[in-house]
């Protein structure tokens, strides 16, 4: 899966979180989260509003716009 899905990554720079401590918050492996955030494979919806919860963004902040052709 080469196409960008999710913006995991860029929120977690953001909010100063790294990927380590997601993994350790959802109890999920880092190999996972590293995955998620280089859109290799992408989390369920369920984990996908757990992230947004636990980083205070909304789900949609996590999400690759594909609004305008982008």
């Amino acid at each position: 899966m080469d196409e960008k899905i999710n913006r995991i990554k860029e929120v977690l720079v953001r909010k100063g979180v790294s990927q380590k401590q997601l993994a350790e918050d959802l109890q999920k492996n880092e190999h996972t989260v590293s995955n998620w955030c280089v859109n290799k494979s992408q989390p369920h919806l369920k984990e996908l509003l757990r992230i947004a919860e636990l980083l205070d963004v909304d789900i949609c902040d996590l999400l690759v716009s594909r609004r305008g052709g982008v």
